[in-house]
């Protein structure tokens, strides 16, 4: 592959990316902090922890733990507790701000990092499971993101009935 395929490889991948985790955040925008934080699911699901979710637990764990291998990531994500919940004196736009974050250092991240490049550091807790290099774990992320992007979707539209998208006749 030349490196023109391969950057256009990248930059193809970055936007369906870019474009998933646009969905999570432009369908969870105009919700008010309650009803962020308002479970929607017996589970006690909230729409904050599936953001907080993402950020810590997809884009921090996949890219910069497992891509980067980055010492303090790594020790910071074998000690993490459940992303999915959020402390009840968190703001929302915090979350919002470490998501917007997350992206960022990410994309870096895979800006820097060959597409065929093993992981820097993978976890033990996974078994057989694995990807083999950055092209693979941008795919896994792009399925996850997608995936809570249609969790969003059905959140967003019991909340307030609002739909992210619809197509009609």
């Amino acid at each position: 592959m030349t490196q023109t395929e391969a950057a256009n490889e990248r930059e193809m991948l970055v936007a369906y990316l870019n474009s998933q985790r646009n969905h999570v955040l432009g369908n969870l925008e105009g919700l008010s902090e309650e009803d962020l934080k308002r479970p929607v699911l017996p589970s006690g699901w909230t729409c904050l922890g599936l953001v907080q979710h993402l950020a810590i637990d997809v884009e921090r764990f996949w890219f910069q733990a497992v891509t980067a291998g980055e010492p303090d990531i790594v020790q910071e994500m074998s000690g993490e507790g459940n992303a999915w919940q959020v402390a009840p004196d968190v703001q929302a736009h915090d979350i919002f701000s470490l998501y917007r974050q997350g992206i960022e250092r990410s994309n870096a991240i895979i800006a820097a990092t060959p597409l065929d490049a093993a992981p820097a550091w993978w976890p033990d807790f996974f078994g057989n499971f694995r990807l083999d290099n950055l092209r693979d774990t941008i795919l896994h992320v792009m399925v996850e993101t997608a995936c809570h992007a249609g969790h969003a979707d059905a959140a967003r539209e019991l909340i307030d009935g609002k739909q992210w998208m619809v197509l009609t006749d």
